[in-house]
């Protein structure tokens, strides 16, 4: 059965004004109660679609992810399939950062929803799956299970606005930083 087109409105009303509250207010000041007020509807209505902050987070980062996801599994090499694994893994790495760039807000919202959050999520469990085998094929003696959090950790919107606003650090040298940690290639 098909939602209610008042639903569906509802929906998403609630989910522009989610995006517009997460771009313009501190992560910590947006509520499920503020989202309902901007979008014109009740707390109840929020709940019943999203369940709670974190289901309003994912849901507004969903399509975001999802073209990420798309480009990496069926998109052009390097971040698609068939490019030398070496670029594979440094296309993707690229990718991510340019998406916790662009989407700093929804992920800080995120990561202060609970101290898991910002690796429980679908979304993160998959990144964390495509690091994990991009990092083994293309260094396979690594313990890539280990890399794949740790560069997914140095990729938390947290960390990086410390480094950029308190340490001065530029988005180049953040990502040159990001690059850096990934271990050497084995001898030939």
């Amino acid at each position: 059965m098909s939602e209610r087109a008042d639903a569906v409105r509802n929906r998403a009303a609630v989910l522009r004004a989610a995006e517009t509250l997460f771009r313009s207010a501190d992560a910590d000041r947006v509520t499920l109660a503020r989202i309902a007020q901007a979008a014109g509807v009740g707390k109840a209505t929020v709940l019943r679609h999203f369940g709670s902050l974190t289901g309003m987070v994912e849901a507004v980062l969903a399509p975001r992810t999802c073209a990420l996801r798309e480009a990496a599994r069926s998109g052009p090499p390097p971040l698609g399939p068939g490019g030398p694994p070496e670029e594979a893994l440094h296309s993707f790495l690229d990718a991510l950062f340019d998406f916790v760039r662009d989407n700093r807000a929804l992920i800080r919202a995120l990561e202060h929803r609970s101290p898991d959050a910002y690796y429980a999520n679908p979304a993160s469990q998959w990144w964390l799956a495509e690091l994990r085998h991009r990092l083994h094929a293309a260094r396979p003696s690594a313990d890539s299970d280990y890399l794949a959090h740790a560069l997914f950790t140095a990729l938390r919107a947290d960390v990086m606005d410390y480094l950029r606003t308190t340490r001065g650090m530029s988005p180049q040298r953040l990502r040159q930083g990001l690059h850096s940690l990934v271990p050497p290639p084995p001898p030939n």
